[in-house]
């Protein structure tokens, strides 16, 4: 079996945050930071060179593949700001439409900047995919 391309790394994720160059960019990175510790309750780290996890668990496919990966997190891309709850965006459309402006990808979620969300929802939306993820996969602090 291969192994996963991300996996975590002994990167800070403060310097890496404080590296950033785009004053708006690095402001959310921080929000976002203490945000999802406080929902997760773990310690951030670093999952390849530009995503900042929490928590992780180990998942087993039914074609046999597995490994491991981060629970939720994000990464303050040129672009926009990539956030990553798994398993998924697919089952959230309830709490999607009362987000504000955003697009989807299969498991990450673009926002542009995060005055263009409604905060209070985002939290919502993370607790709701780690606790979704928690059935399937048990999710771990390390």
């Amino acid at each position: 079996m291969s192994e996963n391309k991300t996996q975590e790394t002994k990167v800070d994720p403060r310097g890496f945050i404080d590296a950033l160059e785009h004053p708006t960019r690095k402001a959310d990175a921080l929000t976002l930071l203490a945000l999802y510790e406080r929902i997760t309750g773990y310690k951030a780290k670093m999952w390849g060179p530009t995503i900042i996890g929490f928590g992780r668990y180990h998942y087993v496919y039914d074609s046999g593949h597995e490994g491991d990966s981060l629970a939720a997190g994000f990464s303050p891309r040129k672009s926009s700001l990539s956030l990553y709850i798994m398993p998924g965006y697919q089952d959230y459309g309830d709490i999607l439409a009362r987000l504000g402006k955003h697009k989807i990808g299969k498991a990450c979620l673009y926002v542009n900047k995060l005055a263009d969300v409604d905060m209070d929802v985002l939290e919502e939306l993370i607790t709701r995919g780690l606790h979704d993820l928690d059935k399937t996969w048990p999710v771990h602090p390390e």
